[in-house]
């Protein structure tokens, strides 16, 4: 059964830690230490800017098997396979507890394996993308590269072309002229709740600037317009080169930086990029 199933009955304070990826927010909750469980209720309010404020919030359980299995929810409360920069901050955090540069970290659908390659510098093989209509999933078959949405946002722009692909979870990314033209608080939820997608979708607008470089403006499923998000940038990259329009490698960039991907030729994404300091705070919950 999912933690997010159970409600702790009693008001208590713990010790926590809170770190992001690109201002890409986390609060980080040490499930070997604190063996706390939250409601999806309790979630969301801790996810409210006006109290602790995240976007996603990560539990690091007991190590098995060489791993550290990690469960991440959205701000909305609901459980998601992957969090790209959150495995970064996590792969960092339990790197300088350990001494060590490499940590494998376990999620529901994968495992991360992630390396401290420098100062606040992180790096992350996500694994392969996934491009069946079934594994993204879509509602039903369609030309996953090409995927006609028919949205037009208040200045009668028509969304059409759009690229869908899964990287621990489903993402739909259109390459348009400019990512910040568009109104994306108004037509983020409708694409996240398009019938295309039955478990929802992040959605991305991407900007090519060369074959190197892309801009994003990024809608992520159950949080809403975030400052970066690691897995839409893995998913821009992977579509960008699928399109022939970027290289294997290639920087996505962020309002407040850049996030590397590397393509490989066994489909494998190396994501690497910077992480905050890590910081200490106290929660009531």
């Amino acid at each position: 059964m999912s933690m997010n199933n159970y409600t702790n009955p009693f008001m208590t304070t713990i010790s926590a830690f809170k770190m992001d990826g690109l201002g890409n927010d986390f609060l980080i909750i040490d499930r070997r230490v604190n063996n706390v469980r939250l409601s999806k209720e309790k979630i969301i309010e801790l996810a409210d800017r006006k109290k602790i404020g995240f976007d996603q919030i990560i539990f690091i359980e007991k190590e098995q098997d060489n791993q550290t299995p990690i469960l991440i929810f959205n701000s909305d409360g609901n459980e998601v396979a992957a969090c790209g920069n959150g495995t970064r901050c996590i792969g960092y955090l339990l790197g300088k507890e350990k001494n060590l540069k490499n940590i494998l970290l376990k999620t529901t659908e994968r495992s991360l394996d992630t390396e401290i390659v420098g100062n606040l510098m992180v790096k992350v093989n996500m694994g392969k993308p996934l491009f069946n209509w079934k594994q993204i999933p879509l509602a039903n078959e369609l030309n996953t590269e090409d995927l006609r949405i028919e949205i037009k946002d208040s200045n009668n722009n028509i969304f059409n072309e759009g690229f869908a692909l899964n990287v621990g979870n489903p993402h739909l990314i259109f390459f348009v002229k400019n990512c910040f033209d568009f109104n994306l608080r108004e037509l983020g939820p409708k694409l996240e709740h398009h019938k295309f997608f039955p478990e929802q979708c992040n959605v991305t607008l991407a900007q090519i600037i060369d074959k190197k470089n892309i801009a994003v403006n990024v809608w992520e499923r159950g949080a809403g317009l975030t400052k970066a998000c690691g897995t839409a940038a893995c998913a821009t990259a992977v579509a960008g080169f699928k399109k022939n329009l970027t290289d294997r490698n290639c920087n996505i960039k962020f309002k407040e930086g850049i996030l590397n991907i590397q393509f490989d030729e066994n489909e494998n994404i190396y994501m690497t990029g910077p992480v905050s300091e890590i910081k200490n705070i106290e929660v009531n919950i």
